[in-house]
């Protein structure tokens, strides 16, 4: 249970700095959104594992570091923090909150940049995170946290910079995503942590 818990806490954590950050129109946002994700790693890296992202708990299943049986509790807590994180922005920044959403234009492109920008995060999660040959490390929380940054700065001006369905689903609460484009980010985050974990084991045949 502690593990769940704590994944709920960072992923509302870091659901809760996305929403005020853009909705009260930081333009620095990619910083505080990476440094969070950056704090809660450090935080419960060692009870969870620090995934605080549906598509990095798949991209770690497929690798092969947790198990089905712990993966849908993961998911569970992580998209139940984005809907209290998103109800918590919404009612602190209720006037700032868009009364509808903006569609996504040219799918293809926002697609893309999501399963790169989510493919590079999960990527790195692996490889700092569960890697043998990273074992006992003390960087990953800030090499994961700056790759959100690098990410969100690079690919936000193209999707939005979810890299994660939490992120996507409370930002469709608050009017940042519509509803019908829902499964751009779904497709392209699940998408990305599931090629990132493909790639892994090819790359590590004998990290198991």
């Amino acid at each position: 249970m502690r593990k769940y818990i704590t994944e709920f806490i960072g992923t509302f954590f870091l659901v809760l700095t996305v929403g005020l950050t853009v909705t009260g129109g930081e333009p620095l946002a990619p910083i505080a959104i990476g440094s969070v994700l950056m704090v809660m790693i450090f935080a419960g890296g060692h009870i969870s594992g620090g995934h605080y992202n549906p598509a990095v708990t798949l991209a770690v299943l497929v690798r092969g570091r947790i198990t089905i049986k712990d993966a849908v509790p993961y998911w569970i807590a992580q998209f139940i923090a984005g809907v209290v994180a998103a109800l918590i922005v919404k009612f602190l920044m209720g006037d700032k909150v868009p009364e509808t959403a903006v569609p996504l234009t040219n799918i293809s492109h926002p697609l893309i940049a999501e399963l790169i920008g989510t493919f590079a995060l999960a990527y790195v999660v692996l490889n700092v995170a569960t890697s043998k040959a990273t074992n006992g490390n003390s960087f990953y929380g800030l090499a994961i946290g700056f790759t959100v940054v690098s990410m969100a700065f690079a690919l936000g001006p193209i999707s939005g910079g979810a890299f994660n369905p939490a992120v996507a689903l409370g930002a469709m609460l608050l009017n940042l995503k519509g509803l019908g484009d829902i499964w751009v980010y779904a497709v392209g985050c699940f998408g990305g942590g599931l090629l990132a974990g493909i790639v892994f084991r090819l790359l590590n045949p004998d990290d198991k």
